[in-house]
């Protein structure tokens, strides 16, 4: 059934909100308050116009306006339907929290160069809007590449050639992909006329030889699992956990690893469709390559003493769980793959804030130097552990929502292997993830390094307890608030409804 569409300007309102922000943030430069203030208006202003549109959308309606053509028949449009209101609304929710948890982090770090990293971050804000609520590949593809270029400042942030050379990468990494998504959106308009997303796809077999449709699907497809930084094409954001710990949480929880995961499940769902994959082949590959990352960084994280670079890997590993139920094609599959964008969003945000928060109290950068301190910063710890548990899928966090469905998605198609690799990848969070909550309450500190301090600034601190509340939330009433767990349902049923392997 097509939705009711509403012509409305508030898609791109909610994008260009942010984008003013950045040149008001940037004449405030000698106004530190004034340059704050401006951040956090511009973060409320987009959370209500996203949240203003959630109640048609949650009812199968659609808003939609273009802004100007780009070329003949392919509008510069944006479109609210149900997957991407999911990722907008998840987006504009966390840069809320994010932006409080920004100007405690960067006033107790005393980081240099702010006002260019909270004009940045609004650049990437806005991009990620632009990516969620795309009508078409070109579109698309523009605030894809604007994405990448707004955070390469946020990356070199520190101006030292570590961050040097992390920027560097980062370009090579995701431009060069880009060149390859854009041959790819060519090829599209030329044997479809079209690049409008369209549930369920819009190519079928018979438009092209079908080695041309696989290269093709990998060209797309590999610019998506760059910024999700699938093996083995993770390096740059591991290099990337020099930047400021705000910046972590932007690149693994709110904007471009979610972005590279989303640009995979568009391909697949709204480009080529379940049907078409399935019938040549090309996402079985990608599947398969999901359940090594999975397992690989997981065995790689437990190996890291530096907190960041352990959740680094973590975030590799759990981002291709969106791969994988994506791929394996099945109803319930892409339920749990679209509703673990909320939920890896949430749980991982909460662990990079606590580390942040940790850094900035303590000094302490390393695992081994933690021991001891959740007695000093109780609250901080039990975030930690509570959105760990949800990482590792434990019930009545917002994890398991996720992964029963992944799992069950498998169940659907008759594969059993990447349920193993599910439990498996549980095992293995549980192994990295909880010796630090373990070593943080458990184990004394001798040398009393941790008496001086407390908690963290309250800035710092209370974002933190609220996504660590919200990831239990979602894990009890996957619901509340976003209708997040209906959006993935209605999503993944309009990819699949078409499609006689997807019927519910």
């Amino acid at each position: 059934m097509t939705p009711d569409v509403i012509i409305d300007i508030r898609p791109f309102l909610a994008v260009g909100v942010s984008m003013l922000a950045a040149l008001l943030i940037m004449f405030s430069d000698k106004k530190p308050n004034v340059r704050e203030a401006w951040t956090l208006i511009a973060a409320f202003l987009k959370v209500t116009i996203i949240f203003s549109m959630l109640p048609a959308v949650w009812s199968g309606q659609v808003y939609e306006y273009t802004l100007f053509n780009i070329v003949d028949g392919i509008g510069f449009t944006l479109k609210t339907d149900a997957a991407g209101m999911l990722f907008a609304g998840l987006s504009s929710f966390l840069w809320v929290l994010t932006s409080f948890y920004s100007i405690g982090y960067m006033r107790g770090h005393h980081e240099t160069h702010q006002t260019g990293y909270f004009a940045s971050f609004a650049v990437c804000m806005s991009a990620a809007m632009g990516i969620a609520m795309a009508a078409n590949l070109a579109t698309f593809f523009i605030f894809f590449e604007i994405l990448t270029l707004a955070t390469y400042p946020l990356v070199i942030h520190k101006r030292d050639q570590e961050a040097t050379d992390a920027g560097r990468k980062y370009l090579i990494y995701t431009l060069v992909t880009g060149q390859l998504f854009l041959a790819g959106i060519v090829f599209v308009y030329v044997v479809t006329g079209t690049t409008d997303f369209v549930a369920g796809g819009i190519l079928s077999k018979d438009m092209a030889p079908v080695w041309v449709l696989q290269v093709v699907f990998f060209m797309m497809a590999l610019a998506g699992m760059v910024k999700a930084g699938m093996m083995p094409f993770h390096g740059w954001l591991v290099s990337a956990m020099v930047a400021p710990t705000p910046v972590s949480a932007l690149l693994h929880a709110v904007a471009v690893v979610k972005a590279g995961a989303f640009a995979v499940l568009r391909v697949v769902g709204y480009v080529f469709g379940p049907a078409l994959l399935a019938d040549i082949g090309a996402a079985q590959w990608l599947a398969w390559l999901a359940a090594f990352t999975i397992i690989v960084s997981s065995l790689i994280a437990m190996k890291q003493d530096n907190l960041k670079r352990r959740l680094a890997f973590s975030t590799v590993g759990q981002l291709s769980y969106v791969v994988l139920g994506t791929c394996i094609l099945a109803p319930l599959s892409l339920v749990g793959a679209m509703f673990h964008i909320v939920a890896h969003a949430t749980m991982k945000i909460t662990l990079f804030f606590c580390a942040g928060a940790i850094f900035v109290t303590t000094h302490k950068a390393n695992i081994s130097e933690m021991q001891g301190i959740g007695r000093q910063m109780p609250f901080t710890m039990t975030a930690f552990t509570v959105a760990s548990l949800g990482i590792a899928g434990m019930p009545f966090v917002v994890g398991f929502i996720s992964k029963f469905n992944l799992a069950m998605g498998a169940l659907q198609m008759s594969q059993p292997l990447y349920i193993a690799v599910l439990i498996a990848s549980a095992l293995l969070a549980l192994s990295y993830l909880m010796p630090v909550s373990f070593m943080a309450f458990f184990k004394k500190n001798e040398h009393g390094d941790f008496q001086s301090y407390g908690e963290a600034d309250k800035m710092m601190l209370i974002p933190l307890m609220i996504t660590a509340i919200m990831a239990v939330v979602w894990g009890i009433m996957p619901n509340f608030g976003g209708h997040f767990f209906d959006l993935a349902t209605m999503a993944a049923q309009s990819i699949t409804q078409s499609w006689i392997g997807g019927a519910w």
